[in-house]
Parts: C-alpha cells; sequence; structure tokens
C-alpha cells in the first residue's frame, strides 16, 4: 500500500533552473504613477536629469570662476592712489573693517595703512561675491535640475507609450498598437516600425492558429469515419480473429489520431488570453480531475490522495479542469510500477491560487525540465512508439496557464518525480 508523505507547511522554493514560463518582470514606465521605482534606479530619465543638470552646473562653476579672477585682477590693480601728502595732516578713520590710525600721520606711514585697509576690503569683497555667487549657482542648480527631470520626461513621454504598449502585446494582445503622433523625430520612427512589426506578428501568429485550427477540423471528420467504419466490422461475429485484431489495432491507431487531433485544437484555443472570465473553483476542477483518472490510477496501482482547499479564481473552467486533468494523468502515466501515488493539493500563496500536483516516478534530471513543456517532447522517450500521449499535454497546460495571467512551475522530488506548481492570480 503506497503511503503518502505529509503535506509541508511550507513547500521548498522552486530551483531556478527548473522554473517554467515564469511572469514577466515589470518594466520601468516613465510617467507612471502606479508604480514606485527607487530614486537611485539609473533609468534614462534620471540619467539625462543628471546630464542636464550636470552640464549646466560645470558651465556655472566655470562663469563663477571666471568673474571671481576679473573681479580680483580688478581689485588688485596695483596703480598708485590719486593724491599725495604734502604735510603731515592729522587723520580720523571711519572704516570699521581698516586697523585703527589717528593723530598726525605721514605720507608714507598713510600709504602703508590704505595698501593694509585695501587690502582686506578686497578680501571681504571677494568673499562676499564668492558667497553669494555660490548662493545663487546653487538656487540656480536646483531649479535647473528640476527644469531638466520635468523636460526628461516630456521628451520620453512617447517612450513610456512604446513600453506600455509593448507590455501589453507581451501579455498577447497582439492588436494593440502605438500609433504615436507628433513630430517625424526618432521616437516616432521607433513606433512606427514596432508598429510594423506588430503587424506582421498579429498576421504571422493569426495565420498560424487558423491553420492549426482549420486542419485540426478537417482531420476530424475522416477520423471519425475511419471510427465508425472500424466499429462496424469489429462488431461483425463472422470476422476472422486475425481481421479483429487488425481493426483493434487500426482503431487504437485513429483513437490516438483523435486525441492528437483535439490536443492540437485545445492548444491552439489556449493560445489566445481568456476573454470571457467566471468564477471557477480550483479545488472542484482539481477533484472532478481525480475522479476522471481514478480508474487509470486503479489499473496501473497508483494511490491518489492529497488535500484541498476551495479556492476561487476568474477563468474558463473547461481549460482549468483541462490543466489539472493533464496534470493528473501524467503523474500517474509517469509513475513507479508499484507502490506509486500521486498528491494533488490546491493552496493559496501570495495572492495566487496554486494547484500542486505531485508524484513518485523515475528521477527527472533538473536539465530536462525546460523541453518537457515543448510540444512532442517527452523525458527520454521517443515521439512514437508510446501509449503515455500524444506529447502535448504539458505545452496545453503551459498555454491555458499563460491564459490565465498564471504561470507553471516543475521542480524535481528527491527519490524520483516531480512536483508540478500552476499559479493563477485571484
Amino acid at each position: 500500500m503506497a503511503s503518502f508523505p505529509p503535506k509541508p507547511s511550507t513547500p521548498p522554493a522552486p530551483r531556478p533552473a527548473s522554473r517554467v514560463a515564469a511572469p514577466p518582470k515589470p518594466q520601468w514606465d516613465p510617467g507612471d504613477g502606479e508604480q514606485h521605482r527607487s530614486w537611485f534606479r539609473p533609468t534614462i530619465r534620471i540619467r539625462l536629469t543628471l546630464l542636464y543638470g550636470g552640464m549646466f552646473l560645470v558651465a556655472g562653476v566655470v562663469l563663477l570662476a571666471i568673474i571671481y579672477l576679473l573681479a580680483a585682477r580688478a581689485l588688485s590693480d596695483g596703480s598708485q592712489p590719486p593724491f599725495k601728502f604734502v604735510t603731515r595732516t592729522e587723520v580720523s578713520i571711519t572704516s570699521d573693517v581698516c586697523p585703527e590710525i589717528s593723530g598726525q600721520v605721514s605720507d608714507d606711514a598713510f600709504e602703508r595703512w590704505l595698501d593694509n585697509c585695501a587690502d582686506v576690503q578686497r578680501s571681504m569683497a571677494l568673499d562676499q561675491l564668492l558667497s553669494n555667487s555660490l548662493l545663487a549657482l546653487l538656487g540656480l542648480a536646483v531649479a535647473a535640475f528640476a527644469f531638466g527631470y520635468v523636460m526628461a520626461g516630456r521628451v520620453l513621454s512617447p517612450l513610456g507609450r512604446i513600453t506600455r504598449t509593448a507590455r501589453q502585446v507581451a501579455g498577447s494582445d497582439l492588436h494593440r498598437r502605438i500609433e504615436l503622433d507628433g513630430p517625424d523625430d526618432e521616437f516616432k520612427e521607433l513606433a512606427d516600425t514596432f508598429d510594423e512589426m506588430l503587424d506582421r506578428l498579429d498576421r504571422a501568429f493569426t495565420a498560424q492558429q487558423r491553420f492549426v485550427a482549420n486542419a485540426s477540423h478537417e482531420l476530424r471528420t475522416p477520423l471519425a469515419i475511419n471510427r465508425t467504419l472500424l466499429e462496424v466490422q469489429l462488431s461483425d461475429p463472422e470476422a476472422s480473429p486475425e481481421l479483429a485484431q487488425l481493426g483493434k489495432t487500426l482503431l487504437a491507431t485513429n483513437q490516438r489520431s483523435e486525441e492528437l487531433v483535439e490536443g492540437l485544437l485545445l492548444l491552439a484555443r489556449s493560445e489566445n488570453e481568456i476573454i470571457d472570465h467566471k468564477p471557477v473553483d480550483l479545488a472542484e476542477v482539481a477533484g472532478r480531475a481525480v475522479e476522471q483518472s481514478r480508474g487509470e490510477a486503479q489499473s496501473r496501482g497508483v494511490a491518489l490522495g492529497g488535500s484541498r482547499e476551495q479556492l476561487w479564481v476568474q477563468g474558463n473552467g473547461v481549460l482549468l479542469e483541462r490543466i489539472a486533468l493533464n496534470l493528473v494523468q501524467n503523474a500517474i502515466r509517469y509513475n513507479q510500477p508499484a507502490d506509486g501515488w500521486v498528491r494533488v493539493d490546491t493552496e493559496a500563496r501570495s495572492g495566487q491560487a496554486v494547484l500542486v500536483v505531485e508524484n513518485t516516478g523515475p528521477v527527472v534530471p533538473a536539465y530536462e525540465i525546460d523541453s518537457m513543456f515543448e510540444p512532442f517532447r517527452r523525458l527520454r522517450t521517443e515521439r512514437t512508439g508510446s501509449d503515455k500521449g500524444v506529447g502535448l499535454g504539458l505545452s496545453i497546460v503551459r498555454s491555458v496557464a499563460r491564459a490565465h495571467g498564471g504561470y507553471v512551475q516543475a521542480v524535481p522530488r528527491e527519490g524520483g518525480g516531480l512536483v508540478m506548481r500552476v499559479s493563477i492570480p485571484v
């Protein structure tokens, strides 16, 4: 009898190498006040502001140095005073900054005093000029940085519009266009080029989806006819054993082809973002998938278990049930030959509803995790000759998760097997 391990209260963090289809990182958007950004983040707007303000500051410092040198040179002119003493004169000093002198003063003593007083006044005038100029330069520098920041934001506003459109396109909305108005400058050229690229991508993506859908629809009719003819032939009691065995083989091959066509249809449908959102209980979806897979699990000797708490998400219930069913079926089919188990849990974590499917099985190297989510790829299994599916299960899981704004993670278990986590925003 298989025994389930206790459910950990806090699951271990997934390894970085095994993360698959992680949500995109937010990008900078000039003028987007809803996103809180660090002032120290070296954005283009900050760098342009520093460039504008720095150039103004350097120019102001150079201009201040030139004015200071010219003023110092003018004040330090060594010309003689336009007077001289004929007789001794009594002097009374009224200046507060020059040294005191009184009484009868000779012309030599007065000239020495005058030179000393001029030096003091010149030094004070230069100091006052420098301090006032530095205060004015500081105020103008603050104004220049603020003005440069505002002007950089206005200049980069088209880039913010391009960024917002690119983020919306990254969310599978290829119908969005920038359609930037204004002068025919570099930003408009970039926006027009981006719009042309989106047009080509939209046409190519739509043509690919249309081709897959049309080809799948066209294949369903002959496959249904083949299945009907084979079932009629197998129901004939007079059919020989060899013919009956051939009919069963062809019927199994036909069923595999039908599953492939249905998988392609679902994959093409899930590539689009879900528009019609309805409340869906993730626990109910997981429970239905478990019940549908119980018969296969019993035939393979795999025990099913787990705990599922009620979690409501907005999305398509049929596609979410397909996620759970594909993961549970894969966990059952790629399991141990005996005493294997599969655990299906639902839990809330950081504003996300998480579906966790854990199973025993063969050891899965971490470097093979990413390739498992590609279409028609299996773990160390050839594309043909397998009875475990058509190779689209995990591709559909990833596409449906992305269409719901979520993502899927795969982490190898110690001792063999996998832990699959599908996170859907609540």
